[in-house]
């Protein structure tokens, strides 16, 4: 094959990846496999001076997103990358560099005049990208108004954290891969109420264009804060030796690898503070030579052999997870791997005990399995539920994923999701049993109902057999359940996962009621809620149906027999707080914990949000003087800081 044809087939491999990736259909190849091929597809253009039509190489793509296609006022050029410490220190040239991350999500384009949100595109190709303005109200970050005239533009990655990503894998029934396949997907959709559930967040690492004339980068991005952008977390690093280089990257891998960071990221991105100086270089390919530099971490690999593939419970599905020989990978052991679904394996060409694997740790964070060196014997899909042991059956969806399922409709592992809500904070609070944990104690067969989760101490010998578990967790896990018996109506209500019964609605029905047993014999009863304030036909439907099924009110009574419940008491609505938000933050000394802060607030007409905007009302903080980053970003934007007591004295 000579060098023109394999650069034919690497960009249609290419293309053809990042088109399925960035379109919300699901991965065809790794972000290691599309590093390597790149890089292979690079190294051929330099050598033969040949640069193909379409040649990601050449081309900056976000994929597509329907929609009106609109050219950029600005340019979306892609950053030259290195995976070289070395070489991050010698194109700053001991000049003042910010770090920040290189965000794994889907580059958007905020624009706005004199005040107001005028558009919002995607990078598209760099130069044309696809007008998403009608789902602004439905994406996080992205301010309406803001308190600046003039013409405004803001690049920022859309993204999706960790803990949002599995708490909507929690109620989907779509398999996505990772966050970022999430966000891009849904920003597909047209129904913006469903683009919000999604939780998407927009999060600005580049002022393209200020009204104001302001060179240096970090006042810039200052001043994106002061007008109530929640900015893409950096740090200055001055002077820019290689020895401060070194160190910084240093600091930023280490809040990779301790879990640190909420969002999920490829690398980080490395700017001049110096914009006039930045904005000097020339344009290379797409690269902007001096507009920043993207460092990713070289990932480490090792290969070692798969034991076998085991089938575990996942949120929609039956997940297979590759166990092989232990390994060390970036200074931890690992042992397994998720493979995600059927269609993976069959990618990878995953075969059976004693296939050769190369696995890597994605980001430093994820295990994973990037390639099969050498298969041996043959990929087993099983056809029975490994945790129910009814008829398993493999599905297709509209994304052409293949995964398996179970077909029985009472499977717990089909109910995962259900048991993941109920240990939440919104439900009974218990620490500990995270989604993975849960998982693998219903495949153990401990959990077939809510109740068997307060009977898990029970199983404390078990437990502390389990690979990577022990004693002292099985006695943390002990601990968590035996201080979660006692909890509110609310918390309880909104733990049995009653369809259209959130926080707002179980507290309008109590609040009806002399106690949550006369609540629940009168939906046993059959009665209607319609009548109640804010409840309606359809909510008040929902709920009585649930109370209809034995299994549902078996359950309730089981529950009721194991946990204590606090009453919501009647007159606790008031509307002291109504029309305000607030933000809680550090330790508290008067409520029990901030559930029961948040549950009082909302009683009272508030709002509790999570992070501090121009729309905040008060910040609830016991420590003031603090300098956390939502008491900078309150003293920015001027929300004032108030103490328990001070918000007690105001508003209890």
């Amino acid at each position: 094959m000579d060098a023109t044809e394999e650069m034919r087939g690497l960009v249609a491999r290419l293309n053809e990846a990042a088109d399925a990736y960035y379109s919300g259909r699901g991965e065809l190849m790794t972000d290691f496999e599309w590093d390597a091929m790149f890089d292979r597809l690079k190294a051929l253009e330099t050598a033969s001076g040949i640069v193909l039509p379409g040649s990601p190489t050449a081309n900056v793509s976000d994929g597509t997103v329907s929609g009106e296609k609109e050219a950029h006022e600005y340019p979306a050029l892609s950053l030259a990358k290195t995976k070289s410490v070395g070489e991050v220190a010698k194109w700053a040239g001991s000049r003042p560099v910010w770090l920040s991350w290189k965000l794994d999500g889907l580059t958007l384009v905020a624009t706005y005049d004199d005040g107001r949100l005028s558009r919002i595109v995607t990078r598209g190709d760099g130069h044309i990208g696809t007008n998403i303005t009608r789902l602004a109200s439905a994406i996080r970050g992205i301010p309406a108004e803001i308190a600046e005239n003039g013409h405004l533009v803001v690049r920022g990655e859309a993204v999706i954290s960790y803990a949002d990503f599995e708490a909507f894998r929690e109620v989907s029934q779509e398999d996505y891969a990772n966050p970022r396949n999430l966000a891009s997907g849904s920003l597909t959709l047209k129904d913006p109420s469903e683009v919000a559930e999604r939780r998407i967040r927009f999060i600005p690492f580049s002022p393209v264009r200020l009204p104001r004339d302001i060179v240096p980068w970090g006042e810039r991005m200052e001043f994106l804060a002061s007008l109530g952008f929640d900015c893409v977390e950096r740090e200055l690093v001055s002077p820019a030796t290689p020895e401060a280089i070194k160190a910084a990257i240093s600091r930023w891998t280490g809040k990779v690898t301790g879990g640190d960071c909420p969002f999920p990221v490829d690398g980080l991105v490395v700017c001049y503070d110096d914009t006039a100086y930045a904005s000097t270089g020339s344009v290379t390919g797409h690269h902007a030579t001096r507009a920043g530099l993207a460092f990713k971490w070289a990932d480490e690999t090792a290969a070692t052999t798969l034991d076998h593939v085991e089938w575990s419970c996942a949120v929609a599905s039956i997940a297979p997870v590759a166990v092989f020989e232990p390994v060390q990978l970036e200074g931890t052991t690992v042992k397994r791997a998720s493979l995600c679904n059927i269609s993976e394996c069959e990618r990878l060409g995953i075969g059976g005990k004693g296939t050769r694997l190369e696995v890597i740790k994605a980001n430093k964070i994820i295990p994973k399995v990037v390639a099969v060196t050498e298969k041996a014997g043959e990929f087993d899909i099983p056809s029975v539920c490994p945790v129910c042991g009814a008829a398993t059956e493999v599905r297709t969806s509209p994304s052409l994923t293949k995964t398996l399922r179970c077909t029985n409709a009472e499977c717990p592992a089909r109910e995962l999701r259900k048991f993941m809500r109920f240990v939440s904070k919104d439900g009974m609070d218990i620490d500990g049993l995270a989604g993975e944990t849960l998982a693998k104690f219903v495949n153990c067969g401990w959990i077939r109902s809510f109740a068997d989760i307060y009977r898990l101490p029970s199983h404390a010998g078990e437990i502390a057999a389990l690979d990577g578990f022990g004693r002292k967790s099985a006695d943390n896990i002990a601990a968590a359940v035996a201080a979660a018996r006692r909890r509110s109506a609310v918390n309880f209500l909104v733990a049995l996962s009653i369809p259209l019964c959130g926080r707002d609605v179980a507290r309008r029905l109590l609040a009806a009621h002399d106690s949550l047993a006369q609540l629940v014999a009168a939906a046993e009863a059959g009665e209607s809620f319609a009548h109640i304030d804010g409840i309606g036909e359809a909510k008040s439907a929902s709920f009585v149906a649930y109370f209809a099924s034995e299994r549902h009110r078996s359950d309730v009574r089981d529950l009721l027999g194991i946990v204590e419940i606090e009453e919501l008491a009647r007159g606790d609505a008031g509307g002291k707080c109504a029309g305000m938000t607030f933000v809680i933050t550090g330790e508290l000394a008067g409520w029990e914990n901030r559930t029961a802060l948040k549950e009082y607030i909302e009683s009272q007409g508030g709002k509790v949000a999570g992070s501090v905007s121009a729309k905040t009302s008060f910040l609830i903080n016991n420590d003031a003087a603090s300098t956390s980053a939502k008491n900078k970003k309150a003293k920015s934007l001027g929300v004032p800081v108030i103490s328990e007591g001070e918000f007690a004295a105001r508003f209890a």
